[in-house]
């Protein structure tokens, strides 16, 4: 069997800590083919190093997108750019893996699912905590639950360049055209407004936050236990980097606690509170590869309480999310993490917004959004 051929468009930190170097040990399912970012430098460091020839380097995305030998391309860039880049592949009859945020606006993610409709393609969003064997397995025995008491989603961690920085050598260029930064600023503003209208800077920063460390946390929770019925409150402080958010379930309740500090740890867990049992599925940072992901069960039966810590293997959950979507492609299977589950995590966004700005507005009363 050949190895799909990928194209890859945004070689900045996950590129070169994770994708490349993953693409790079599984040469029996993938084949690095092309490459491309804004920085002339960055093609050709990362060109050199992973062999891919001057012309098949590419400053736009779009001539990437336009080559014939891409079976699968991955959009790495800048959020803003997501919708743009990946619509230029599928329009070209390449599948499509693209990091989250999948897009920021409902617009970009409806826009996404029809391109990939008329070009027949498939199109998957890179939520790797969802492939990690510790979570298959928390999922099952979560569904077996006869009770949810309690759900508890946990996501404080301290930038991701302390950790970064003491693990690996990236190449951070500084040769971007002047213009591409004052064109990533305006769309980022622009694609904010259009997501939630005229908001504050601290409920841009929220919603930020939202697209990013936090999408992985609220996809990770909806495949656990669903979509919430409504966001009962929401509440921001330090200028919208932290975030506690509570959703009813009707028999239960979750809560968010999600925000970015200075400490050189990563504090990342989901845990389900059942009546006799309970789980917690917990990570750790995904920029030192291998680490492996835990699950705690705590049960009691009887007078007998037991705790168990289970690690189904060492293979990071990149990886497996890799191998699945090899699979998918070669065997025309199902993509989970896809764009319609996405288009969830953006309805979940939203309400949390209007949990927001109604606790704003009216800080001594009860916030919700339906």
């Amino acid at each position: 069997m050949n190895p799909l051929r990928v194209g890859v468009i945004g070689l900045g930190e996950v590129a070169q800590i994770i994708h490349l170097p993953i693409l790079s040990s599984m040469s029996n399912r993938y084949a690095l083919t092309a490459i491309c970012d804004i920085s002339p430098s960055l093609l050709t460091e990362m060109g050199q190093r992973y062999g891919v020839p001057e012309q098949a380097r590419f400053l736009d995305f779009e001539d990437l997108a336009k080559r014939d030998d891409l079976d699968v391309v991955f959009v790495l860039n800048s959020d803003e750019y997501h919708a743009d880049s990946a619509i230029a592949a599928m329009r070209s009859g390449k599948h499509v893996m693209v990091e989250k945020p999948m897009c920021l606006t409902m617009a970009e993610a409806e826009r996404m699912i029809r391109e990939r409709d008329a070009a027949g393609v498939s199109l998957m969003v890179g939520y790797m905590r969802r492939y990690a064997p510790a979570f298959r397995e928390a999922v099952d025995r979560v569904r077996a639950m006869e009770r949810i008491n309690y759900v508890r989603v946990r996501d404080i961690i301290g930038q991701n360049r302390l950790i970064i920085d003491q693990v690996e050598d990236v190449v951070r260029p500084d040769d971007f055209p002047a213009e591409a930064g004052r064109d990533r600023q305006q769309r980022a503003a622009r694609l904010v407004s259009e997501a939630i209208g005229e908001a504050s800077p601290e409920l841009t920063r929220a919603y930020r936050l939202l697209c990013g460390l936090s999408s992985h946390d609220l996809s990770a929770m909806r495949e656990l236990i669903g979509m919430p019925e409504r966001v009962v409150s929401a509440s921001q402080w330090h200028g919208g980097s932290f975030l506690h958010v509570v959703m009813d379930y009707g028999e239960f309740q979750a809560v968010l606690e999600t925000g970015v500090d200075s400490q050189v740890r990563f504090d990342a867990h989901i845990e389900v509170y059942g009546e006799t049992s309970s789980l917690r599925i917990e990570y750790d940072t995904p920029y030192i590869r291998h680490l492996p992901t835990r699950l705690y069960l705590e049960e009691t039966e009887g007078e007998r309480f037991t705790e168990t810590v289970l690690r189904p293997t060492y293979a990071d959950p990149y990886t497996r999310e890799l191998e699945y979507l090899h699979d998918a492609l070669v065997n025309g299977t199902g993509i989970k993490t896809s764009a319609e589950d996405f288009t969830d995590d953006l309805r979940l966004f939203q309400w949390i917004i209007a949990a927001l700005r109604q606790s704003t507005a009216s800080p001594n009363a009860p916030a919700g959004a339906a």
